[in-house]
């Protein structure tokens, strides 16, 4: 009996002194309920600015009828959101009180957590005006590629389910997917020769940003302006050259901005080569319709125009496109180091390579000078809440 006391006591010191097991690790998204009253600075905003992104957004879900807006089934079908959608499209441009009301009436808060944190990192994004010419000559040099014909793009989501809103390019050689040429084989001539060539710029660091904003205006040598969209990617990943700048000691963390990045690649311009072949990811454009006012930006990965400051994109496997949220971060003032309050009404219309995670987003500014320099000043904290059809948020919050 004694001897039986003694192990048992034995195994019990031994499980006390063993390593406990990690606790587990928080969902990659939760939600949690919310009310209007919780959403800062929602009695302040002109909601109404936001009427055209939500009407382009309605137009592309509600025709989905019965078929669910995302893969994960979170956040309804076209059927769910067609009373907002119906009634959206009955209200006069610049009604704030009538949109408010609606909202109100029809969607309900919820407050959406990323890895057991309600606060991420909030960017911002720009379409550029760069300039260009169709012909290679003097100073354009430079080319924008469209999509090589050999490329391949494949959704994995469509053969895992746990690969959901996973993507992946390349090329198929004896049967099988191989990794296309990186940035670094297509700038020195792999795809010299194919006729890719879409237009030739004058200036290599301004193609690269563009690549990196996905979208952009050329003011061409002809005096015209060609708008080019993203088209594809060629699926190596992205990697910040603003990190690998910070890693190597060339910025600081708290200098580093596009506007940084920029006046170093243009100081160093025999370094700047290798510095972007650290970013392997490579976009192709497309030709896109002209603007016709200045709500009329590119099309996000929704296929409609991005509306500046009321646009974001978000980590497309988490998020459904077409859903309105209320964010609640700070952005740059339009000139010098201070921050001012960014809390609006905002529709989640595109998705981008370096947004990843649940509570994370890129604000799109529009084009020209003043949305070059707030979108590439823009990476402070914020909070996010999607506005949800009641029943669609009611069945959320029970499964989260």
């Amino acid at each position: 009996m004694a001897r039986r006391s003694l192990a048992l006591v034995f195994l019990i010191v031994v499980a006390a002194c063993a390593p406990k097991a990690p606790p587990p690790a928080p969902p990659a998204i939760a939600f949690q309920p919310a009310g209007f009253a919780d959403l800062p600075g929602y009695a302040a905003d002109r909601v109404a600015e936001a009427l055209p992104a939500l009407s382009r957004s309605c137009a592309r879900m509600t025709p989905r009828n019965e078929r669910r807006l995302d893969s994960h089934d979170r956040y309804g079908t076209g059927n769910d959101w067609k009373p907002f959608c119906t009634a959206l499209a009955a209200l006069l441009p610049g009604d704030d009180a009538a949109l408010r009301r609606l909202i109100e009436n029809e969607l309900q808060p919820v407050a959406v957590i990323g890895d057991g944190k309600t606060e991420g990192l909030f960017t911002g994004y720009y379409e550029p005006l760069v300039r260009g010419s169709r012909q290679k000559h003097g100073v354009y040099t430079t080319p924008l590629y469209r999509m090589p014909p050999d490329l391949v793009q494949v959704d994995l989501g469509e053969f895992r389910d746990s690969l959901k809103g996973q993507r992946i390019a390349g090329r198929v050689r004896d049967g099988r997917l191989r990794p296309y040429e990186d940035r670094g084989q297509i700038d020195a001539g792999a795809l010299n020769n194919k006729n890719l060539e879409l237009v030739w710029l004058d200036d290599a660091s301004d193609a690269f940003f563009l690549q990196v904003q996905g979208s952009g205006l050329v003011q061409l040598d002809t005096g015209q302006k060609l708008r080019v969209g993203f088209a594809a990617q060629n699926g190596h990943p992205y990697v910040a050259i603003g990190r690998v700048m910070i890693e190597r000691g060339t910025l600081t963390r708290e200098d580093v901005s596009m506007q940084a990045i920029r006046a170093w690649l243009r100081a160093n311009p025999d370094a700047a080569p290798e510095l972007l072949r650290q970013n392997p990811s490579y976009v192709f454009f497309r030709e896109l319709p002209a603007p016709k006012d200045d709500l009329d930006g590119p099309p996000g990965a929704q296929g409609v125009a991005l509306v500046p400051g009321r646009s974001l994109a978000v980590d497309r496997s988490h998020f459904a496109l077409g859903l309105p949220l209320w964010l609640d971060a700070t952005r740059p003032a339009d000139s010098g180091n201070a921050s001012v309050p960014f809390q609006r009404l905002m529709v989640a219309q595109d998705t981008g390579g370096a947004i990843r995670g649940a509570v994370r987003g890129d604000v799109f500014w529009g084009a020209g000078a003043q949305a070059e320099s707030i979108a590439g000043r823009m990476k402070h904290p914020g909070r996010a809440w999607l506005l949800l059809p009641k029943a669609v948020a009611a069945k959320l919050l029970a499964i989260s």
